[in-house]
Formats: C-alpha cells, structure tokens, sequence
C-alpha cells in the first residue's frame, strides 16, 4: 500500500495541504485543499482567526478521506514569532496577535532596560525584529498583564495547532528560535534572560525537535475526519521546513527563501554572534539537527502581493513580472524600511518614498513591480556581498526556494545584481521540507543528505546567469 504524508503548509496569505509520497524513487507531491488567510481586526488590533485557520485545518484533512488518500503522517508549520497564551482550562487568553500588529512599538527600549541589543544578540544571536516573540511578550507584560498573570502556558501557533489535533503540548525548535529567547550556545530556552524580562517561567515548556513524535489524533478528531493519523514535528517555522528543501549537494551554498518574506542565508554548523554580524543585523535561527540559518529577513514579495491587492482589476504575478520587465525606471527603495511593514497604501508608500529621496515617482502598474522587484535584487546583492565579508567566505550560486522561484524576472535581476548563477525551485519548497522531515523520521532516507537528493531529482529546477 501507498505510504501518505500530510504537510499543512500555512502562510501569512494562504494555507494548503499538501500531500507527498515516494514513488520509483522520487517524491511526488498533491495539492489537495487550499484557503485563505489573512489579518483580522479585533479591538484595533491585527490579529490570526485561529479558530477559522484550525476549521480549514479540519477541512483540509477531512479532503484526504474523499479524494482516498488517507495520510498515515501528517505535520504543520507556518510563519514565526507568533504564539497563544492559555488559561488553566487550555483556553486563548486575550486576542491571537499577529507580528505586523503596531502594540510592539517602543517595545524594544523596555527590553532595553533589563538587559543591551548587544548582550541579547549574545545570547540569541537572532536579528532585531520589534515583532520577534520576545518585544511581543514585553507588550503582554506592559499593557495586558492580567494575561501574563492569568496564563499557565504558552504554545506557537503551528504548536497550538499541533495540540488541538492531539492534546499533546510540544515546542518546536526551530521556530521557538525565532523569538529571540533561545539560547544560541546550549540550544534551550534563555531561562536566565526569561526571568530577568519578568516573563513566567513555567510558561516555556522543553524544546522538542523536527522528528518528534507528537501524538495520535484526539478520539474527538478521529470521529470527525474520520480516521486516525500519527502527527510527527516537522521544522514548524516555514523557513526552516523550506531551507531543508534546498536541492543542494553541498552544505556550503546560499539560499533565498522567496515568499511573503525573503530571507537569505546560508548553513552554519555555529552561530555568529559576533558584534559585526549583529550590526548587520544577520539572525542565527534554529534548523534541523541544530543547524543555523545564518540569513537576514528582507521585505520579500509581501511589498508586489500588496500592491496586486490595491489595482482595480485582476492581474497574475506573471503579467507583473512580465509588465515590469518592460518598463526602464531607475528608482529603487529600502525594502527594509519599516514604512513597508504594514501601511494602509503599499503602491502610496513606494511612491513616497521616491519622492522623498529624489527619484522618479512610478506610476503605472508595470513601473510600481519594476521598482519592487530591482530594489529586491539590489537588496540581495548587498546583502551577499555583506555575508561573504563577515563569515570570509566566497559564494558562487544562490539556490532560490518558494513562490518566487517562479518571478522569473526577479530571478533575471537577482543573477544581474548578486553576479552568481541562481537556481530556482522547488517552490513548494515549504511542504517539501515539512513532508521530508516526517519521511526521515519514518525511516524513506537514511539521511538529510539522501532526502536533499531525492528533492534535486523530483522537482524541476531553472537556472539564471549573469
């Protein structure tokens, strides 16, 4: 009988199950469900709809028993930093609050006083974000703290989920990094940095790893999908599921994670928490078998999906890159700068921003994504150039990973910038990772070097050069 695994593989934009499986050596893959995802307000706050996210979650899985594919294996992980604090009784204390909510602002300067951006780069080595779980938490404390108070535990969201499924509590690794409370040296919560913050102790259960058992599903969820499934930890942040996907023969290569966030980076078997890697502002986040992900977090295509909201009619990702290609304007903007987190108008911002520093003002559609997508590449090429200074190391391709290893104009521009060969694919990189993880712990690949082989084999993978 066929083998199935499950990857619910869920994004700041949309979620999708995924099913995978090995036939004749290579790994097949099927979208089964797919929905979407998005901020919610509540009380004036940008927030998850977890209850709505964890019904599609359902539904999603109840797909698998009609379409006859029933998944001995399953796993979850989504985006990072985000978590739910639980009263005695499991239930969500105040609202699911989501990164680009604004309650973080001036947060960093609280954490400040107890201890330095140096000394908690030290420890962590995880670059300054004012939504990393750790300011989050710090709002808790400020403005709510009848939540810290009142909470008996706390879970990331791809945990929580994990948790409704089966009722087994677990932290996984490799997001629980993201946070900024994981210590980089003995790979454990920052208990020290914990306490001295004023944050409940007992709120921070054990680190588990990507191959852990969870659990069986709960009786209750078996009576509504209708079968049993074993739910095994995947690498629960999705950029440490789509790193694993990386189709590469050599430990020593760059990547580029390409989705609503880029991030860029390498492998590293130490973390840099050097001072020069923290001015930078490089993260040192968790992978498999205690990887670092040495990379940086760039805007990424969040900036092209915001402005697609904002046109009046419908338009693929396809013809923008296509109708960006086209256009000459020379004006680039700082993807990092943090007017592009969350403004009311993305395609107002780029053109502010433009304004303000003397640049030509874009004003079709074509021009908006030209803008976008040259100042992405110039990004990347800067920050390349950057790594390779810090760590003393020279880099000859970057592997492109995600959704946008299919912006093929991106991939153009990203070769011109960085002057490396680029290959993109898979982009389902995410669910790949996540499927490879559940496949190693059940024995399909005698290592991660063999799984990456598979994936190299199994997907098709474009190159771009300068």
């Amino acid at each position: 009988m066929q083998k199935y695994y499950l990857a619910v593989d869920i994004g700041a934009s949309s979620g999708r199950h995924m099913l995978g499986y090995i036939s004749n050596d290579k790994m097949e893959l099927k979208e089964v469900y797919r929905f979407a995802n998005d901020f919610v307000n509540q009380d004036g706050h940008m927030c998850w709809d977890v209850k709505k996210l964890f019904k599609e979650i359902i539904n999603g899985i109840k797909k698998c028993k009609e379409l006859g594919m029933i998944p001995s294996y399953m796993g979850i992980d989504t985006w990072g930093v985000d978590y739910v604090l639980l009263d005695e009784n499991d239930n969500i204390l105040g609202n699911s609050y989501a990164y680009r909510d604004s309650r973080t602002y001036g947060m960093d300067e609280k954490v400040y006083e107890t201890i330095s951006k140096e000394e908690l780069y030290e420890h962590t080595g995880i670059q300054k974000q004012i939504f990393n779980t750790i300011y989050q938490l710090m709002a808790v404390k400020e403005q709510t703290p009848q939540d810290m108070e009142r909470a008996k535990s706390m879970l990331m969201i791809p945990d929580y989920f994990h948790f409704l499924l089966t009722g087994v509590k677990k932290m996984e690794y490799t997001n629980a990094t993201t946070g900024q409370l994981v210590n980089a040296k003995t790979n454990d919560w920052d208990y020290e940095l914990i306490e001295k913050l004023g944050y409940k102790k007992d709120l921070f259960i054990p680190l588990s790893m990507a191959g852990e058992i969870v659990g069986d599903f709960t009786q209750e969820i078996q009576n509504e999908v209708g079968f049993n499934c074993k739910v095994i930890l995947p690498a629960t942040h999705d950029t440490a599921s789509a790193v694993l996907a990386v189709p590469a023969d050599s430990d020593n290569v760059v990547y580029i994670s390409s989705g609503t966030w880029s991030l860029m980076g390498t492998e590293l078997k130490e973390a840099n928490c050097s001072t020069e890697s923290m001015s930078a502002n490089f993260a040192n986040e968790g992978g498999y078998e205690h990887r670092f992900r040495y990379l940086k977090n760039i805007m990424g295509l969040w900036m092209i999906q915001s402005v697609k909201k904002e046109f009046t009619h419908d338009i693929s990702f396809a013809e923008l890159c296509e109708k960006a290609s086209q256009e000459n304007i020379q004006s680039v903007v700082d993807c990092n700068d943090e007017i592009f987190l969350a403004p009311e108008s993305m395609i107002q911002a780029v053109k502010e921003y433009c304004l303000r520093n003397g640049q030509d003002i874009p004003d079709s559609e074509g021009e908006i994504a030209a803008v976008i997508y040259n100042s992405l590449a110039k990004c990347y090429g800067e920050t390349i150039k950057l790594m390779e200074k810090i760590l003393g190391q020279s880099y000859d391709t970057i592997h492109v990973v995600g959704g946008g290893s299919n912006a093929e104009y991106l991939n153009e521009l990203t070769a011109k910038y960085t002057k490396k060969e680029v290959l993109a694919g898979p982009s389902e990189a995410t669910a790949i990772g996540n499927l490879m993880v559940q496949m190693l712990a059940n024995g399909e690949f005698k290592n991660l070097k063999e799984a990456r082989n598979i994936v190299k084999q199994s997907f098709e993978i474009k190159r771009y050069t300068i």
